[in-house]
């Protein structure tokens, strides 16, 4: 009997088997190409990516609002008195009023620190005293956020100029015993705010006469009459700003109560009798600029009542 042997049970013309085992060879290597775990698509297939997926919300610091925070600090006066000015009480009766809003000492200078710093440090006079802590300004140039003081009259520097300008109301010369470039004149704001170039903290003293130092409550109120639409009229403010104006110390009020007007775009005119003070202004400037709040304002709870998206 013929010995038969195994390749020649396969009928199929030596041509085609050679044509069906490539086709075979290369279906097993698109399987192995497609196999879980293997690394990068497979041979002459284009590439392509679907858009990275956002990553998870995190619990960081809040992001800053885009606009300036301008800071406007006015002089001696009870809630009462600053609001029998008629530009005052049309801002209050406009945008938004803080009705328990009081100062934290007297006299002036630890209130302009307690506003700085978050602390009165101690000080209970209007001297100077050169203050180891950086204050407001060195926390905002510590986190690179632009800031700016800019004090009414100051014709000679923070520790030269004579009155009307007042050193005690300038409390960004006292930290770190130096008084820094961001401290100018009052007359240097208009420009910036005209050219769009004003930082994102305005810190505004004005002068012993038009903060009611030394002078009537009318001459003071007609003071914000020229200044305030100036202010409101930037796209500093009108772009996520806002405006903060309080009084430093009441007169003739032992609770220490004075107004804190709060000037936001598109805030509807308002009131909050919430218990606020000077550490709860620190403490919604900080929160406005996305910088830690210092010292007791750290503790205190900001205008979240008042201030759109605190």
């Amino acid at each position: 009997m013929e010995e038969v042997y195994p390749q020649e049970l396969d009928m199929t013309p030596r041509p085609l088997r050679r044509l069906i085992c490539l086709a075979l060879a290369a279906g097993l290597l698109a399987a192995c190409a497609g196999a879980p775990g293997r690394e990068g698509p497979a041979p002459g297939r284009p590439q392509t990516s679907s858009p990275p997926s956002s990553p998870p919300p995190s619990a960081g610091p809040r992001t800053s609002s885009p606009g300036s925070v301008f800071v406007l600090i006015m002089e001696n006066r009870s809630y009462a008195q600053a609001m029998s000015g008629t530009y005052t009480a049309g801002l209050a009766s406009r945008f938004a009023v803080a009705t328990e809003y009081h100062a934290v000492a007297h006299p002036s200078l630890p209130n302009y620190l307690a506003l700085t710093s978050g602390s009165t440090q101690g000080i209970t006079d209007d001297g100077f005293h050169a203050l180891s802590s950086a204050g407001l300004g060195g926390e905002l140039s510590a986190h690179q956020v632009s800031w700016g003081a800019y004090m009414e009259s100051m014709t000679e520097g923070c520790y030269d100029s004579p009155a009307p300008y007042a050193l005690k109301h300038n409390p960004f010369a006292y930290y770190r015993g130096g008084c820094p470039a961001n401290v100018t004149s009052l007359s240097a704001l208009a420009g910036q705010l005209r050219s769009g170039t004003a930082p994102r903290l305005v810190w505004i003293t004005p002068n012993l006469c038009h903060d009611g130092h030394d002078c009537s409550t009318a001459v003071a109120d007609a003071f914000l009459s020229q200044l305030i639409p100036t202010i409101l009229a930037s796209s500093a403010w009108r772009q996520g700003g806002l405006l903060l104006i309080t009084w430093d110390e009441a007169e003739g009020d032992t609770t220490n109560r004075v107004p804190c007007l709060v000037v936001a775009p598109h805030l509807l005119a308002q009131s909050s009798s919430r218990p606020y003070n000077h550490y709860s202004l620190l403490a919604t400037v900080s929160s406005y600029l996305g910088v830690p709040a210092l010292g007791q304002a750290a503790l205190a709870t900001p205008f979240t009542d008042l201030v759109p998206n605190l």
